[in-house]
């Protein structure tokens, strides 16, 4: 059997991160970059892993997400909902 595939989107602001996640290793993928790489400021990387933190999924599963509008602030807001909607399903 196929591993399942999560997708979901999210807003903030002017931004829009469209968000896939399956199981894996750990690895947060914004715009073909890791998120400490795409993002410049530790505060909006923790913001981005925290509904992997609240579910303890943190480590068990690969982030690959597609984001674009808005500023930096906006882009972790939308990645942030984007996952929490995602692992909703």
């Amino acid at each position: 059997m196929d591993n399942p595939i999560y997708e979901a989107t999210g807003r903030r602001k002017e931004s829009a991160a469209r968000v896939r996640i399956t199981p894996g290793t750990g690895q947060i993928v914004i715009n073909k970059l890791q998120a400490d790489d795409y993002f410049s400021r530790p505060t909006l990387v923790m913001q981005v892993e925290q509904p992997l933190k609240v579910t303890e999924l943190l480590g068990t599963v690969d982030i690959s997400v597609s984001a674009n509008g808005g500023g930096l602030s906006g882009q972790a807001g939308a990645v942030r909902l984007g996952i929490a909607r995602a692992l909703e399903k």
